[in-house]
């Protein structure tokens, strides 16, 4: 079958009839049909949280850290009074000074090359190379001069949050190792400026705390959240036709989560708490936008949660009720107290009636199978309560009553028939099998259709993981079962050029 409102329906169908006239007593007798319901089939809804990945170009924060970090981060020009040591010779078993101590003037360097950004966890590494040249002269005439080099690594370790009013921050550490430590051997004297480092590398930690808000300021981030926070007020098609099927999104709050740098790129992880709405037929009316909300903190997983309405529309389901009747036809109805019964099923129709249930009308003609004869003709009316366990298609029915429009006494025969536990068996059999197929079928197609989906500047991506059947409804829209389905999704921003 393929459903209009794509659905396991499971609707209880009643069979009928058989009977023989029995005679004299053929007054006719009326029924009423029960009334017709008008309810619609309810739109469920669910809460979800949508990550929402927001990406920004890392070269701000190369940027801001290039303008906060000098070329040349600090120099040396000093006069040390013993660059060379006294001299000494065992003279008269005695060590005696034969020279005096050598002052010199030590000059120096320390500057730095291009910053390269990296990720290390939830933090950002900006690498800063140092290098460093020293030189000694003037040596008190006994060296002309000497030259020597070392290199370091300066770490700049940033730590991003985003406060409630999208204003991007950061906390700045600043580290350092020497590969090298620069210096100069003189005559056994080691001259280095190592000691420095912290004096010099303090102003620039905290410079670049100081300019780092003002340059994150320049990702704009609040502007791209805002746009994406407006067009996330929509209706995503699930299924296309047979039936059409629409989830709308009526976002709530937007939280931060966490960000990594990695691939060149910085992203920033928020999640969206979303109120997610299926609805079977036309496109919803979208929801009207909300002002961006202020940022929360929360480490709340991702979970897409909606509901698809399987609704099936009574008329789609006539046929399938008549099919299983004429199937089963072929061989006698053995009915308790009465013997085998033949029928011929030549018409269904099915309805929502009141208090949640469903209403299949039969006409038919039936007689006992051992006599000759006309078989009795009329209509029978069954009124049940379609119920499934949670979790599952098997369908079943309760509260059932049976009525008839049909020739007095003998037509007793095919409310009988009605009320036979093999009718109501295999009508909900058919049904169960029914709405197992299209479920399948209907979580095969969103499964394509959310896979990847583009709404205006952002793309929805999701991936089903989860489903779970609920209770079967009758409504006067059609039978409905509320199938929850759960995942994981993501919205990107991803503006059209």
């Amino acid at each position: 079958m393929n459903p209009r409102y794509v659905a396991p329906l499971l609707l209880w169908g009643v069979a009928g009839a058989a009977g023989v006239l029995l005679g004299g007593c053929s007054e006719r007798r009326h029924v009423e049909p029960p009334p017709r319901a008008t309810d619609a089939v309810p739109a469920p809804s669910e809460s979800s949280v949508i990550a929402v990945p927001i990406d920004a170009d890392p070269a701000i924060l190369v940027q801001a850290i290039e303008g906060a970090v000098p070329k040349t981060l600090w120099t040396i020009d000093r006069h040390f009074d013993r660059c060379i040591a006294p001299q000494r010779v065992k003279l008269f078993g005695k060590r005696r000074k034969v020279t005096p101590a050598i002052g010199c003037t030590v000059t120096g360097v320390v500057t730095r090359g291009p910053i390269r950004l990296r990720g290390a966890g939830h933090d950002i590494i900006a690498d800063v190379p140092l290098r460093a040249r020293i030189s000694a002269r003037d040596v008190g005439g006994v060296l002309k001069g000497e030259t020597a080099t070392g290199s370091a690594m300066a770490h700049a370790r940033i730590r991003l949050s985003v406060a409630p009013d999208w204003t991007p921050r950061g906390k700045v550490t600043l580290t350092y190792d020497w590969k090298t430590p620069p210096g100069i051997d003189l005559l056994g004297q080691r001259i280095t400026f190592t000691d420095k480092a912290d004096e010099k590398l303090k102003p620039v930690v905290r410079k670049l705390e100081a300019t780092l808000p003002r340059e994150l300021a320049r990702m704009n981030l609040r502007g791209d959240v805002d746009k994406l926070w407006a067009q996330s007020f929509t209706s995503i098609q699930l299924n296309g036709d047979n039936p059409p099927v629409w989830m709308r999104i009526t976002p709530r709050r937007l939280f931060y989560q966490d960000y990594a740098l990695s691939g060149g790129r910085l992203r920033l992880d928020l999640g969206m708490e979303a109120v997610t709405e299926s609805f079977v037929g036309p496109r919803p009316a979208d929801p009207a936008p909300t002002p961006l909300p202020k940022l929360e903190r929360s480490d709340a997983g991702r979970q897409l949660r909606f509901f698809i309405p399987v609704v099936a529309d009574y008329a789609e389901l006539e046929p399938v009720i008549l099919r299983a009747l004429v199937k089963r036809s072929a061989r006698p109805f053995d009915l308790p107290k009465i013997g085998p019964v033949t029928a011929r099923f030549d018409h269904v129709v099915a309805y929502g009636t009141t208090g949640g249930r469903i209403a299949v009308g039969i006409t038919l003609a039936a007689k006992l199978a051992a006599r000759s004869g006309a078989p009795t003709v009329g209509t029978i009316w069954l009124a049940a309560h379609p119920v499934n366990a949670a979790g599952s298609a098997k369908v079943g029915f309760e509260g059932l009553t049976v009525t008839g429009d049909t020739n007095g006494i003998a037509g007793d025969l095919l409310i009988e028939l009605g009320n036979s536990p093999a009718v109501a068996e295999l009508i909900a059999e058919a049904l169960g099998q029914n709405f197992t197929g299209d479920l399948d079928d209907l979580l095969g197609k969103i499964r394509c259709a959310i896979a990847e989906k583009r709404v205006g500047d952002f793309v929805i991506r999701a991936d089903l993981t989860k489903v779970e059947t609920g209770r079967i409804e009758a409504h006067g829209q059609g039978l409905y079962l509320p199938v929850r389905v759960g995942g994981d999704a993501r919205i990107t921003y991803r503006p059209q050029r």
